[in-house]
């Protein structure tokens, strides 16, 4: 006698779940411009490579003889698949069930989700669409009590953060456990008027502040806010958009820490010098130039994937490749707040820095930056903490780091270029300009009394400002050894693939292209 039967049998259970939330749901959720969860791993993933697990998990009914009627399947779908032939754990939630919400899940599908990820040592990649958490206050009747709230399994997610690169897509509306869920991550994305996010709903905020302001959920949390404050890294247009920054993210590293990240097959010359540089930094202290053109002039074409575009802008983040070999970026935006410094910013280079620490990627750092920003504004933000955390991540970092002095380099914030207690792998252009702070800023305080007993007080500040822009020169500094070389800007990019090389010589190497 064969087990026939009961394969039949699963093959009916299997069916029932691939319905999701019936077709009624379905058609309401393509209906939002939204994919469903099923479509949305297939959108994902190398194509025929994900395996379910926990496939026919939900809440049955059966008839009165014990025969299913009907299977609710749990609200996360997860499984082994393939990115780029590497293999990761991938989840999704299921608004189609109960919007997403834990009445209809499943806890234990969750934690071992997130427990395969860390155990087997893969990249987890989460797409969140609902709450994923305690649910309505409807539970409550069910269970009879009201309990005390705690997220079990949340150690595991944790662990994640500290073992596996995790990337979470927010696909709709994500409140409370879900929220926390994309922001548990090392790369987020929330798609443009399709991605809300919050710690509650707008009809529960409400409910329990009339004082506050009504707004809708892209009011309350869509992706122009949650991209802008450094809740979520990136918005994308499109699902679509999601995958691809996903995928994209995820080859720039290794699959655990541990594990070193892969060199790319490189069709760019390592040789290649680029005359606009030449001419690109201004001779007007004041005018700005566009750090992104050096970034694409100097790193592998098309390799810069830049991170948190919309918060922290005075400083430009990502990961990249030189030769073949990723990296991360770090650089000067003088396009937005000169360059200075703010909380946002120094809590982004601090994001990025222990990124490339944690997963041993070596550091460029791109330098034109003023200092901290300065005034009450700044003061109030707490400027100088979030500061000094990015400098300390600098100093902590153990991985290899190479900077460019592009332009200005001044005070506490300038002198985070790298770690001044260990070797430095440094070059400036001849464009450099430091100092502990601007001399512009500095001659009037300094000189105050000289200026005060001058005849003509302008005339006075004209010459004494003529006297230190003579010793100003980068050469000087070069006398004295201050900076270790003064290079011609073209120079960048073949000096940049010899510092890759040898980083990643000190870091053991990693697969080859």
């Amino acid at each position: 006698m064969s087990w026939q039967p009961e394969l039949e049998e699963l093959r009916r259970r299997e069916a029932m779940a691939e319905k999701m939330g019936g077709a009624e749901k379905l058609a309401r959720q393509h209906a939002r411009g939204k994919l469903d969860a099923r479509a949305r791993i297939a959108g994902i993933v190398d194509a025929g490579s994900f395996r379910e697990i926990g496939k026919i998990a939900g809440r049955g009914t059966y008839a009165e003889d014990g025969s299913l009627e009907g299977l609710s399947p749990a609200t996360l779908i997860f499984g082994r698949a393939n990115i780029e032939g590497r293999p990761v754990v991938v989840s999704a939630d299921d608004f189609t069930v109960r919007g997403g919400s834990a009445d209809a899940s499943i806890a234990r599908k969750m934690t071992q989700c997130e427990a395969m990820a860390h155990s087997l040592r893969i990249p987890l990649v989460r797409m969140i669409d609902g709450t994923g958490g305690g649910g309505s206050v409807k539970t409550l009747e069910t269970i009879g009590a009201t309990y005390v709230p705690a997220v079990h399994g949340w150690s595991d997610v944790v662990r994640n953060l500290d073992t596996v690169p995790v990337v979470a897509l927010s696909l709709g509306p994500t409140a409370g456990l879900g929220a926390a869920r994309v922001v548990a991550s090392h790369y987020s994305v929330m798609v443009r008027g399709l991605s809300q996010l919050f710690a509650a709903g707008p009809a529960v905020v409400a409910a329990i502040d009339s004082r506050q302001q009504t707004a809708d959920k892209e009011g309350l949390g869509g992706s122009e806010i949650h991209t802008r404050n450094g809740v979520v890294d990136d918005e994308v247009a499109s699902e679509a958009e999601a995958f691809a920054r996903a995928r994209r993210f995820l080859s720039y590293l290794p699959s655990s820490v541990g594990e070193l990240a892969a060199r790319a097959h490189c069709s760019d010359p390592a040789d290649r010098r680029e005359d606009m540089l030449l001419s690109i930094v201004p001779r007007a202290d004041k005018q700005v130039y566009s750090m992104r053109r050096v970034l694409q002039a100097v790193l592998d074409k098309d390799s810069l994937f830049e991170i948190g575009a919309n918060w922290g802008r005075a400083a430009i983040t990502g990961l990249a490749r030189l030769d073949g070999w990723p990296v991360a970026v770090l650089a000067s935006d003088p396009s937005f707040l000169g360059g200075s410094w703010e909380a946002k910013t120094s809590e982004k280079a601090k994001r990025l820095v222990k990124l490339a620490d944690q997963f041993r990627l070596p550091i460029v750092h791109l330098v034109d930056n003023p200092g901290f920003m300065i005034g009450q504004a700044a003061e109030v933000a707490g400027t100088i903490r979030y500061g000094v955390d990015a400098m300390n991540a600098i100093y902590r970092a153990t991985v290899p780091l190479a900077s460019v002095v592009v332009r200005r380099a001044y005070g506490i914030a300038g002198s985070a270029m790298s770690n001044a207690d260990a070797f430095q792998y440094r070059f400036a252009w001849p464009s450099g300009d430091w100092g502990s702070l601007p001399i512009e800023g500095g001659i009037e305080v300094a000189y105050k009394s000289d200026l005060e007993a001058a005849e003509d007080y302008d005339a006075a500040l004209e010459e004494i400002r003529a006297r230190l822009n003579r010793v100003r020169s980068p050469f000087r500094t070069a006398e004295r050894f201050g900076i270790e070389d003064i290079i011609d800007p073209r120079d960048t990019r073949p000096l940049l693939c010899e510092f890759a090389e040898l980083a990643w010589r000190r870091l053991g190497l990693g697969d080859g292209p």
